[in-house]
């Protein structure tokens, strides 16, 4: 549904926000190469967040009460196992006394509470590094979990990036993730009767850090699986986090990076297990196929491009079917080039046009879309060519009132487009791109102010 927002509405939604540089993830890789702020504001719609919220406030009271009891059921296991802290690093050298784990968890807690309020990024990483106690960051790991296990998608996302980043920047040692993450699992299996998706909310978390300069596919899927083989749930938890990062990437991508890691389901799945019926359940057989030849790419016009996407945009087709078939048809200069780009931009926010009287943006579309247009919008020129393409698809459409006003608030809400290229876009006189520009340019006035208003709040 569209959203009919004011500057104040979009100014509260900003405060009270949980939006964060999203993690294509997926293809976030390809992002993480952008030279973008690791602090962004983000606005979102206020049904997002209602849900959100709803969701959290009907929590089970059982399921809370299983969430709480997970550290007794940790402190139950250690006194059994026994388990030893790994020594400090040589690196890491300090002349402040080691703090408790009780301190640690408290102030792990409020970092991460602070965290998903205001999702700022560089003051989360900071936090993390002044607790200047590298041999108990699994306690923050684990209570990263915890807190999240039970919170909207969004939030999940939001910690598994934090956890990224700080194994990325080596404030987090791989040991220490381990431990954290391990400590959850280890209680997993009693906790899906309450929470029946525990294996999903668990890969949303621990995916991210599968991102570049996080941790191999290899080294992580055998080190987090050792509890829960025996259990028979290990191939329950890898056949999420694939399905997450296929989101992102093709499937062939997907199933390369399993056979470069030398892994095989058999090490995952029980004896008695028939593996080829949970290969075909799951849909995972990229990760068994032979490697095809590169097809021959077809150079395809503009007007091919557009009609094949439209017709996938109209079947509801997924994101993963459109990655495949533009990787089959284009090779990455073709994708990079400001003609597949704009054609790109232009057929999916045609899509999402209502044609009603008077024309509306289906926000939803522009969500369901965002992760697609994301992988081909890698970089702040290209997302300049995007809104290049979008003035002129209002532009052909005989301005409708508020429609560009609405596919900024869409595409800056899903982080789609950031600050720099709007502004950029505001102030190019680049004559190529003039036709309708003052129009567009009133047109959108409110949500120019609105942006930096928020920013000034931000910077203060």
């Amino acid at each position: 549904s569209s959203r009919e927002r004011s500057d104040k509405d979009r100014g509260d939604r900003f405060e009270r926000g949980e939006r964060f540089d999203k993690g294509e993830l997926f293809d976030r890789s390809d992002r993480s190469d952008r030279a973008r702020p690791l602090i962004t504001k983000r606005s979102y719609s206020k049904e997002t967040e209602d849900r959100s919220r709803e969701r959290e406030a009907h929590i089970p009271q059982e399921a809370v009460r299983k969430v709480a009891s997970m550290t007794e059921q940790r402190d139950r296991s250690k006194e059994s196992t026994k388990r030893e802290i790994p020594a400090p690093t040589a690196t890491v050298a300090s002349s402040k006394p080691s703090m408790s784990e009780d301190e640690l968890e408290k102030k792990s807690k409020a970092i991460i509470e602070e965290y998903l309020h205001i999702n700022d990024m560089k003051e989360a990483l900071q936090c993390v590094v002044e607790l200047n106690s590298q041999t108990l960051l699994f306690i923050f790991v684990r209570n990263g979990i915890e807190s999240t296990l039970e919170r909207s998608t969004i939030a999940r996302e939001h910690m598994g990036l934090l956890l990224y980043q700080l194994v990325k920047a080596g404030t987090l040692p791989k040991e220490q993730y381990y431990k954290g993450v391990l400590e959850v699992l280890e209680v997993a299996e009693d906790m899906e009767i309450d929470i029946p998706h525990i294996w999903l909310y668990l890969a949303e978390i621990i995916t991210p850090v599968l991102l570049e300069g996080g941790i191999l596919m290899g080294e992580l899927f055998r080190e987090l699986t050792k509890p829960l083989v025996v259990i028979g749930k290990a191939g329950i938890l890898l056949a999420e986090i694939l399905g997450l990062l296929c989101k992102g990437m093709s499937h062939k991508k997907a199933g390369a990076l399993w056979k470069e890691s030398g892994l095989s389901w058999k090490e995952f799945l029980s004896k008695d297990q028939d593996i080829n019926k949970f290969i075909t359940e799951k849909e995972l057989e990229y990760t068994t196929g032979n490697e095809t030849e590169t097809p021959c790419i077809k150079d395809l016009s503009p007007a091919e491009l557009d009609t094949t996407l439209t017709k996938l945009l109209n079947e509801n087709s997924s994101d993963q079917k459109i990655f495949d078939w533009i990787e089959a048809n284009f090779n990455d200069q073709q994708t990079s080039s400001n003609t597949f780009v704009r054609t790109l931009m232009s057929t999916v926010c045609h899509s999402a046009i209502i044609s009603e009287n008077p024309c509306r943006v289906d926000v939803n579309i522009i969500h369901a879309r965002a992760k697609l247009l994301q992988k081909y919008l890698s970089d702040e020129a290209k997302e300049l060519q995007a809104l290049y393409a979008l003035q002129a698809l209002v532009v052909k459409l005989d301005q409708p009132p508020n429609l560009l006003r609405m596919f900024f608030d869409a595409l800056y809400d899903e982080d789609v487009i950031k600050e720099e290229p709007f502004y950029k876009w505001e102030s190019s006189k680049d004559p190529a791109e003039q036709q309708g520009k003052g129009v567009a340019l009133k047109s959108v006035t409110a949500f120019f102010t609105w942006l930096r208003e928020a920013e000034d709040e931000s910077d203060n």
